[in-house]
């Protein structure tokens, strides 16, 4: 079984609070990613609440976004319907409760690869990258590099290389 991982593509992070124009450009490439793929196709999203400036994220980024129940924090209107297993809450950048759905899904399937797409590249796509890589160390781990975007396109290829060092496919 091939696994697709999609990172955070929330409103505030592709045209709300945080959003940038490259992550508004990969929005329709994710969809027809996520359209043709074969294999099971789960989501992240970041999630925070109302005390988010309190919060040792939001004393680094003091930028309210993904605030739960709110437009910003859901997933995209053009990803909803792909959205079949609901999404997986994170408070932080990496998602431990993916990380042990996946271990748990390992020892019923035979995961053949994960792949990563969404945003944003230089936080929470290569942090859960590297949780993946960590735990699955003998399963290919790819991340498409033109379906992502970080946070300026900068920081994007920073973050591209440092995964290419952790012998993380970028395709």
């Amino acid at each position: 079984m091939k696994v697709l991982l999609v990172i955070d593509m929330q409103n505030d992070f592709i045209d709300g609070t945080l959003g940038t124009k490259q992550a508004l450009g990969i929005v329709d490439k994710v969809v027809k990613k996520v359209r043709s793929f074969d294999g099971k196709v789960l989501f992240t999203r970041d999630t925070h609440d109302k005390d988010y400036l309190n919060s040792e994220e939001g004393k680094h980024l003091p930028v309210v976004h993904c605030i739960e129940n709110t437009y910003g924090w859901e997933i995209c209107d053009k990803l909803l319907e792909f959205v079949k297993e609901e999404p997986f809450d994170k408070k932080t950048f990496a998602s431990v409760e993916l990380e042990a759905y996946m271990r748990d899904l390992s020892k019923k399937e035979n995961i053949e690869s994960i792949t990563l797409v969404g945003l944003c590249t230089d936080i929470c796509v290569i942090s859960n990258a590297l949780l993946m890589k960590a735990n699955f160390f003998n399963i290919p781990i790819y991340v498409e590099e033109a379906l992502c975007a970080g946070v300026t396109p900068d920081s994007h290829k920073r973050a591209i290389e440092a995964m290419k060092m952790c012998q993380i496919d970028i395709i």
